[in-house]
């Protein structure tokens, strides 16, 4: 199947052509940092997980997203979502892949990777996220291939492939919330200590994941000839609706329980994201700019006929993605670390290498996408046209 990534318009290959030298440029930084060290990143003693973590955590959520389309095809045989299936499952694995990159640089050393799997500790949550994110990887890529083949050739799949479908469901719920406990299992840090960070962590990626699947749906329709299906966009949409109207109302819970309840470990930390601490309030922007997004963007999914309308869907899925981008992909993980636990606030910026670096992954895991999406495209494409 490989083939059909081969082949493809001018649009496609100027496409690719532009991801390869980002993807190029990101690889030759992460060189340089190699060589030089992490000290050209932003981090520091009080922040030691910045930029490339905050996209992993995201990122986590994006992979986890395929499962709101898996789900209701194949355990409650809901046939809207058969052509959408695949394009959930082909998501899940450039997202999963640009988890394990941003981790890689992350890490300083790459060897200490090996680490993890020679020297295991099972009763670190870091050594459980590594396993369930390689599984939900593997998974991922084991269903896609099989499933899809079988339909190529216009057969039935083999029945060994529905238990992995569905043992895929709870392992993509798996991949956040031990995400999730990473941060919350860490006393010193009590902005991330709370019980409900793994439930907020699963309405964001249902939120943020189905919004770039409707994206990429919309995007699909519009220059190939395979349609995605209106209705499957639809249910994708009040899929969204709910997740974001969760994942708002937890926000609310934190903010309440840790303003009203006054303690300094967790109102400091809020204190800091949306008034400034310490005469410093670098992300108090960033923080509103999601605030008023999260708020506008679920106040118009809120009515069906806003919703129905394509157009104004994307820009409203876009906007959740920004909002919850911002929350996880920068807010949230940052702030944990500030103040530190000596009440002193040391703020963090991510440096040009950083994000060079990091748009380099986001490169990679759309150059695996565009393939993946173009492979899917021409297969679907000749089966429709017999």
């Amino acid at each position: 199947m490989l083939e059909y990534a081969l082949k493809g318009s001018k649009r496609y290959w100027t496409l690719i052509g532009i991801l390869a030298v980002l993807a190029c440029a990101g690889v030759i930084t992460f060189l340089y940092q190699l060589k030089v060290g992490l000290g050209i990143t932003g981090m520091s003693r009080d922040v030691s997980w910045g930029f490339y973590i905050s996209q992993f955590t995201f990122l986590v959520g994006i992979a986890a997203s395929a499962v709101m389309v898996v789900l209701p095809y194949y355990l409650h045989n809901y046939k809207a979502f058969g052509r959408m299936t695949i394009l959930g499952e082909f998501l899940a694995i450039p997202a999963v892949t640009m988890c394990i990159l941003f981790i890689f640089v992350d890490m300083g050393q790459p060897m200490r990777i090996v680490n993890v799997f020679l020297h295991p500790t099972p009763n670190s949550p870091m050594f459980w996220d590594t396993i369930v994110l390689m599984g939900y990887l593997f998974l991922n890529v084991v269903i896609s291939m099989v499933t899809f083949g079988a339909e190529r050739k216009g057969v039935a799949p083999p029945r060994w492939i529905k238990p992995i479908i569905i043992l895929s469901i709870p392992w993509a719920v798996s991949i956040h919330t031990v995400t999730a406990f990473l941060y919350a299992g860490l006393e010193a840090r009590p902005f991330w200590m709370t019980a409900i960070l793994a439930p907020r962590f699963l309405a964001s990626a249902f939120a943020s994941g189905p919004s770039l699947l409707i994206i990429l749906a919309l995007i699909v329709r519009k220059f190939s000839k395979f349609d995605p299906g209106k209705e499957a966009i639809g249910k994708l949409a009040q899929i969204v609706t709910y997740a974001m109207a969760i994942n708002v109302f937890f926000v609310l819970v934190e903010v309440f329980t840790g303003v009203y309840s006054d303690m300094p470990e967790h109102y400091h930390s809020f204190q800091y994201l949306f008034l400034g601490l310490g005469g410093k309030s670098m992300l108090t922007p960033w923080a509103w700019v999601s605030v008023v997004l999260s708020f506008g963007t679920l106040f118009f999914l809120l009515f069906p006929k806003i919703r129905r309308n394509e157009s104004a869907l994307a820009v409203l899925c876009a906007g959740v993605i920004a909002a919850l981008w911002i929350e996880k992909g920068l807010t949230m993980v940052i702030t944990g670390f500030i103040p530190n636990p000596m009440d002193r606030v040391t703020e963090y910026w991510p440096t040009l290498p950083e994000g060079i670096i990091s748009l380099g992954i986001y490169a990679i895991g759309f150059l695996v996408l565009a393939a993946l999406y173009k492979i899917a495209i021409s297969i679907r494409e000749q089966l429709e046209a017999r």
